[in-house]
Formats: structure tokens, sequence, C-alpha cells
């Protein structure tokens, strides 16, 4: 196998470390170029003021998603089943008390990965070197340049590269990089329609000294119609030493500041839940709207729009660039599941390639 082909993978988040990961293991080089100052993409995990490890981006996995589940035993992680035991709430009506429900125990529970999902990004980072990693690396030109690509950077950076590998959404890359010559005509119409997963969604943590909650009997577990929290779960550690929620806020909070929403949604929890929530060690949210994942405004005509596309599955420019993250997947597209799926393909394509 050919050790000085030179494979560019655009992006940091899953799909693109773990394709990193993946050709390394095969011998095969590669450079990650990432615009943001930091690694992971839409997983991102935050240590509260007690040190709790508090999910701001992707957080849940099951059974079924057996191609993460071997990544991550792969990897050594430990993983552990979402807590459900007690009383749930369900919220029709700001004016009429909750309904409360018990959750049975599932056959295929959730699971959460033990030091938050963060560590699955940072075990992967710790598999390259460091040269091999680009921060503040925006792409703005990908063109083609005899047998290669030229990749330009805003910073004025450019690489060669005999593959490159687009593992940002689809609908960013289409309205962030230029490509010399154009793209097919379908694929340019079809790029912007691409639903990119999480894209506008507010998710929030908060951290709590004690689990006041557990110790009432209640599970943690909020559905609501009427208040700022729509969703929520508990948000205890692996331990069970450290304390809080996570879950996600309505989407039309994005205009709100975040001390507003911050405050609304501990008054929601507060009459649901009792006096003690009013007292948090530490909040987060984050509005999923940033130039690292959005290209603008999308209108979405049904979830998951496009995910998985035909066109997303084949080389463009002779064979020289490919689209892969987690949109692209056929299976389980917009969950961590898909850009493992969509990581292990675009590598065994590349190994074709590159032998």
């Amino acid at each position: 196998m050919q050790k000085d082909k030179k494979i560019v993978i655009i992006g940091g988040g899953l799909s693109a470390l773990t394709t990193a990961y993946y050709l390394s293991k095969h011998n095969i080089d590669s450079v990650i170029l990432e615009a943001s100052p930091r690694l992971g993409g839409r997983i991102q995990t935050v240590k509260g003021g007690l040190g709790t490890p508090l999910e701001l981006g992707a957080t849940w996995f099951s059974g079924i998603h057996t191609h993460l589940f071997s990544l991550t035993e792969e990897l050594g992680l430990k993983k552990y089943p979402q807590f459900s035991d007690g009383i749930s709430l369900f919220q029709t009506k700001s004016f009429e008390p909750p309904q409360r429900f018990f959750v049975p125990e599932s056959q295929t529970p959730s699971y959460r990965i033990t030091g938050g999902t963060q560590k699955l990004i940072d075990t992967l980072e710790e598999t390259l070197r460091r040269e091999q990693i680009y921060l503040n690396c925006k792409v703005t030109d990908i063109e083609e340049a005899g047998d290669g690509l030229l990749v330009k950077t805003e910073s004025g950076k450019r690489f060669t590269a005999d593959h490159v590998v687009v593992c940002i959404p689809p609908h960013l890359a289409a309205n962030k990089i230029s490509f010399t010559p154009e793209l097919p005509k379908e694929l340019q119409s079809l790029l912007p329609t691409v639903q990119t997963w999480m894209s506008g969604a507010i998710k929030f943590t908060i951290e709590y000294s004690e689990p006041f909650w557990r110790q009432e009997g209640f599970s943690g577990m909020l559905y609501s119609h009427a208040g700022i929290v729509v969703e929520m779960y508990d948000h205890t550690n692996f331990e069970e030493t450290k304390f809080g929620f996570t879950g996600f806020l309505n989407g039309g909070a994005a205009g709100y500041s975040q001390e507003v929403r911050k405050e609304y949604a501990l008054k929601q929890l507060a009459e649901l839940l009792g006096e003690k929530a009013l007292e948090p060690v530490s909040y987060y949210d984050k509005v999923w709207t940033d130039e690292y994942i959005s290209g603008g405004p999308q209108m979405i005509s049904r979830p998951h729009q496009n995910n998985g596309h035909p066109l997303l599955q084949f080389g463009y420019l002779n064979d020289k660039l490919f689209f892969s993250n987690t949109e692209t997947s056929a299976e389980f597209s917009g969950y961590m599941e898909g850009a493992v799926i969509s990581a292990k393909n675009i590598v065994s394509t590349l190994k074709k390639l590159c032998l």
C-alpha cells in the first residue's frame, strides 16, 4: 500500500476524527482542518463548578448502534445506562398539574459515556499526531489541480491532497466552500437542502450539589408543552457523585438572552420539583446556530430531509472529493452512529483508492 497519499479531512467532529483514526490503522496518513478552536463538532462536554461533566451536544446511544458500540469498546471507553427510575412528569398545560408516569425498564436502554461524550473525542484525538490537526483553519476553496486537489483556507494556508473528505454538514459546505470546477448541478441543488441535525436546537444543562429530585422519588425525566423546558433527563455521573439535568429548551427561546432562559428554566423546574431547583451550582446552554454548524437559515419540510441521499454516496472531481458525515449516512443519519458508519464507509473507499 502506498503511504504517501495525502488525505485532507475537512471538519473536526466525530466523523472526521473516526475517519482519521481508521485511516491510521491502515497506515494511510491524513490531516484534519477544523474551522473552530476545538474538536468535537456537535459533541461538546463542559465541566460544571463541581466538576460534573455536562453535555451541550450529543449524549445518548443504544445497543442498536453497533458501530459506535464497537468503536467505544475498541478505544477502552466505558458506558452506563441513562437513569430513569422514579416518577416522570408530562406537563400539558401551565395551569394544570403535570401528569405523573413511570417509565418501565427498557430492554434496550439509552447509554452515556462515562466521563462525558467528550471522552470519545479526546480519546480519538490521542490516537493521532499533533501535527495532523489544524484548529482555527477555515476552508474556503477546493480546486482541482492536476491529479490532486488544492485546499485553500481563510488564513492563507494551502494544502495539496490526493483526496479530500468533507466531514462538515452538507448545507454548511454548500454555503461556505467554493468548488472549482463546479460540482454537478444536481449535487449543487441537493447540498443546501440536506437537513443539519441539531441545527437550531437549544441544549441546556444544570449542575446541582445534591440529587434532590431522586430523594423525592423523581426520575428527573420531564416532557412539557407548557414551559421553556420541553425535554429533560437526569444527568448524574456514572459514580453518582455529581448531579444535574440536561435536555432541550423550546426553540423559540433562542431570541432570549442566556440569563432570561436560565431564569425561565429554573422557575419551571421549581414549580414542578420544588424550591431546591432554584439553587443550581452551574447553568449552561447552547443555541446550535453558530458558524461552525449552520450555513444560514434552512427550510425543512420533514425530519432528516435528504439525509443519506444517494448523491452523497459518490465521489466527485474524478473520485478525489467525497462527502462523509452523519448526514450522509444512509443509516442512523443525524446520530453518532451515523457519523461512525459514514467514517467506516469512506475509509473502505479510500483504502481501495490508495492501494
